[in-house]
């Protein structure tokens, strides 16, 4: 398990369980009623909102479908399986900035699962493949488009 692969959190499959869920009842039927109302409004071949209706039900239709492979194929991290001593895809990581000495705490989740608004960041981001397979104490740098970040690596947990 050296990479993000297909893996997720047990909150992060049930949270895109949850949004699939949604996709497939309360969005597609709004988005039927959208199309039905705007094909009321007469001729479909120049209404806008007709358009508008159907290319939203397309792109909700290709998101359910994305969801339905993510979900398919995701293989859940079992926190019992996981090697506790390396950052790998679960775990959080809590960081000495040796530039400015600032403390940061970041879960390393799949693509699927990042929200930076709540320190979540993707094993494929720069950071993420920066610290993955790392040891608590290592110093690490990774280099971003902005320049060369430096952590010492403090505690890692699950």
């Amino acid at each position: 398990m050296k990479n993000g692969g297909n893996y997720l959190t047990r909150g992060g499959y049930e949270k895109l369980r949850k949004d699939l869920e949604y996709l497939k009842t309360v969005k597609r039927r709004d988005l039927s009623k959208a199309i039905g109302s705007a094909r009321a409004h007469g001729d479909i071949s120049e209404n806008a909102e007709y358009d508008a209706a159907k290319e939203a039900q397309g792109l909700n239709e290709k998101r359910i479908s994305e969801l339905e492979g993510t979900l398919a194929s995701a293989r859940i991290l079992d926190d019992d399986t996981i090697s506790k001593d390396e950052v790998l895809i679960g775990a959080t990581v809590k960081l000495k900035d040796l530039d400015s000495g600032e403390e940061l705490k970041y879960m390393l989740v799949s693509e699927d699962e990042a929200d930076y608004a709540q320190n979540k960041i993707s094993v494929s981001s720069l950071v993420g493949v920066g610290l993955l397979n790392h040891k608590k104490g290592d110093e690490v740098e990774i280099k971003v488009p902005a320049g060369t970040l430096k952590y010492k690596i403090l505690e890692i947990t699950r």
